[in-house]
């Protein structure tokens, strides 16, 4: 059964970072191309960012290249996004998913508020 926690949100002022963690198991992470995605309330899901399975050619969404870095450690099964100079629209549940992240697993999520 696939499962996966995030954690590593919370409070923070504009301008500030967190780092964002995804622990998975239950499948063969090492080999699974992973997504970061997020829905601020009353929206819809967005896409963050993705990372193939060898953890090269990241991308990002436009709101947050630059300021988001997607990264994984496969032999830990653990994905992580630092998140860098946060912004109020940033406010979300922040979930990892497994490809396709429209309809593929996701854990129960992770709140990020950004706020002065």
């Amino acid at each position: 059964e696939v499962h996966l926690v995030e954690s590593g949100g919370g409070l923070v002022q504009p301008g500030g970072s967190l780092r964002l963690s995804c622990a998975a198991s239950g499948f063969a992470f090492s080999i699974v191309p992973m997504n970061w995605v997020r829905q601020a309330p009353g929206k819809g899901l967005e896409w963050v960012s993705s990372i193939r399975s060898s953890g090269r050619d990241p991308s990002y969404a436009d709101s947050v290249k630059g300021r988001f870095t997607v990264s994984r450690d496969n032999a830990k099964n653990t994905l992580y996004l630092q998140l860098n100079n946060l912004k109020t629209e940033d406010t979300a549940m922040y979930y990892c998913a497994r490809t396709p992240w429209q309809t593929g697993p996701r854990g129960q999520g992770t709140q990020v508020t950004v706020s002065s």
